[in-house]
């Protein structure tokens, strides 16, 4: 079952089960999905998917901080719970060591020597640590790494 019909069966049964915060959190997700594909004009992959998803939770993230620096829990509680349901769908995230086990694979096998070499690594990384990893920790490790 591809990651797009996960998404729909779980609004259905959120659906039946009369559970309206999931349900609205689920309908962000498919609406967000929905209007990649209109814009776009293509069928979405479970990594387009994933993507959205990563897009979505950093901007509760950013939604979080400004709503608890102006005093609003109540709003932060719910931009919380949505990251918790979009968390649902994300693939399992690799540990630091698997990590630091790709930036240094990845620094030898494009032969980068220093901070100008960024990009390469970084080109070699995304696509296999897209979802699995927070690529900002990642950039960090591979600028830790390179300036040794």
């Amino acid at each position: 079952m591809s990651l797009k019909q996960q998404i729909t069966e779980d609004m259905k049964s959120a659906m039946r089960a009369r559970d309206t915060a999931r349900l609205g959190a689920i309908r962000l997700l498919l609406a967000a999905m929905k209007q990649r594909e209109v814009d776009e004009r293509i069928e979405l992959s479970d990594a387009d998917v994933v993507a959205i998803i990563e897009k979505m939770n950093k901007q509760r993230r950013d939604s979080i901080s400004q709503y608890e620096a102006a005093g609003r829990q109540d709003l932060a509680d719910i931009e919380k719970f949505e990251m918790s349901v979009l968390k649902d769908y994300m693939p399992q995230q690799l540990s630091e060591a698997e990590i630091s086990a790709a930036v240094a694979a990845a620094i030898t096998a494009t032969g980068a020597a220093g901070a100008q070499d960024m990009g390469k690594v970084m080109g070699v990384l995304k696509p296999k640590l897209a979802g699995r990893a927070d690529m900002g920790k990642v950039s960090a490790l591979i600028k830790a790494q390179l300036s040794k």
